[in-house]
């Protein structure tokens, strides 16, 4: 289809900056209606179980708004009553998400029930273990919010965090499936229980798109949290099919809803909203989390800032180029630098275990935005010191940046 915009690469770029929310003022003090304003915005976090700084959910808030309380994420997400505003289902992996779009992932729930779109895995054991699948959900009925360690049954003692019992498999396949949502999370312990018991009568009873509106409406969502994608790009952000994304697209150009648009260096079409404001500069620094929505598409991040990422927790230590746990350093339209972190709790450090600048690197004012960040982030996660165990020249720069704002 004919591009209808085009847009520099440094327009595209402060366009995905400004939709990620990356443009405007941090409030002096945060709020629930902050929090929840923004994850509305970028219509997800994901979730993962790495703790080596804090675990993931709760970093993009803190890159965008700065210092919050974590119990306004915790008890938007796991408490009951008015203050929740989320739920936990697969958006872009396993995600929070706000319950206005509860309706949206209807279609994939269905699809799960039927074994598609699901792990080959766990499609098998919905066909096989019917029987272990009905016991499982008679214990929820019965009980109310469980987790799948106060169900198994088997005898031997877990292995590797993969290795299933058949409980969690069916706990995990009636949460694919839509018959149970999380309730709570006891440590990082998922607890389920029924829908009804958990997500509010007033969004249960919404009547629920057919798939076809439901993928439009994920792909407009991404096309807002994105500024401007590609089809990749746009069905990346949910997890959506080549063979559902690519039609719907169609349709939403053909209806006016998206555009298609060129961005200069890339090779394939871009989309976006129509009449989108192209801010005339970013000015923004944060760490931001290997899961935040801002980079973990990882070719577009090398497309919007040059920029080539991976994560290497799972690199044998001698392999790794960079660091166990590193966090990219956004800074001014930049991603300026990588930090490899550890929050010591117990020793009450934030402790610095690599700094590496990109080749451009970071002058005075880059490097003591960097010390600021990483003070913040100390203090927000209630640590006491920021030390530097490094000895780079990038950490001598960050030393007396750092002794300049203690």
């Amino acid at each position: 289809m004919p591009a209808t915009l085009s847009f520099s690469l440094k327009q595209a770029r402060r366009l995905a900056l400004a939709a990620q929310g990356f443009h405007g003022r941090q409030p002096p003090a945060v709020k629930a209606m902050h929090l929840n304003r923004l994850i509305e915005r970028l219509g997800l976090l994901q979730i993962d179980s790495v703790n080596a700084v804090v675990r993931s959910h709760y970093l993009p808030l803190f890159s965008r708004l700065g210092s919050y309380s974590a119990d306004l994420l915790d008890q938007a997400a796991w408490s009951s009553g008015r203050r929740r505003s989320l739920f936990e289902y697969w958006g872009h992996e396993a995600s929070l998400l706000p319950l206005s779009m509860y309706p949206l992932m209807g279609w994939r729930m269905q699809r799960a029930k039927r074994g598609e779109d699901i792990y080959q895995q766990l499609a098998r054991f919905g066909r096989e273990q019917q029987d272990t699948i009905r016991r499982v959900l008679a214990s929820v009925e019965e009980q109310g919010a469980l987790g799948a360690g106060s169900l198994s049954t088997r005898e031997e003692k877990a292995g590797p965090w993969w290795d299933w019992s058949a409980e969690k498999h069916a706990l995990e396949w009636l949460f694919a499936a839509g018959e149970v949502t999380v309730a709570g999370r006891r440590g990082f312990e998922r607890l389920y229980d029924l829908p009804e018991r958990v997500i509010p009568a007033s969004v249960l009873q919404q009547p629920l798109p057919d798939e076809a509106e439901a993928q439009r409406g994920l792909l407009l969502h991404a096309a807002q949290a994105l500024g401007v994608g590609t089809e990749k790009d746009l069905r990346d952000y949910f997890r959506l099919n080549p063979s559902d994304a690519r039609p719907r697209l169609a349709e939403l150009v053909e209806d006016g809803q998206l555009l298609a648009c060129e961005v200069a260096g890339w090779r394939q079409i871009a989309y976006c909203l129509p009449e989108q404001k192209i801010p005339r500069k970013v000015e923004a620094s944060a760490l931001l989390s290997p899961f935040d929505s801002l980079i973990w598409e990882r070719s577009r991040t090398e497309r919007l800032f040059d920029f080539r990422y991976r994560l290497e927790i799972y690199t044998p230590q001698d392999k790794r180029v960079y660091g166990y746990y590193v966090l990219p350093f956004l800074h001014n339209e930049r991603i300026a630098a990588r930090v490899d972190l550890r929050a010591e709790r117990a020793a009450g450090r934030l402790a610095v275990h690599a700094v590496h600048e990109e080749e451009t690197g970071l002058d005075d004012a880059g490097m003591l935005a960097l010390a600021l960040n990483l003070r913040r982030m100390a203090d927000w996660l209630g640590l006491e010191q920021v030390q530097l165990n490094c000895q780079r020249e990038s950490a001598g720069r960050l030393r007396m940046a750092l002794a300049q704002i203690d």
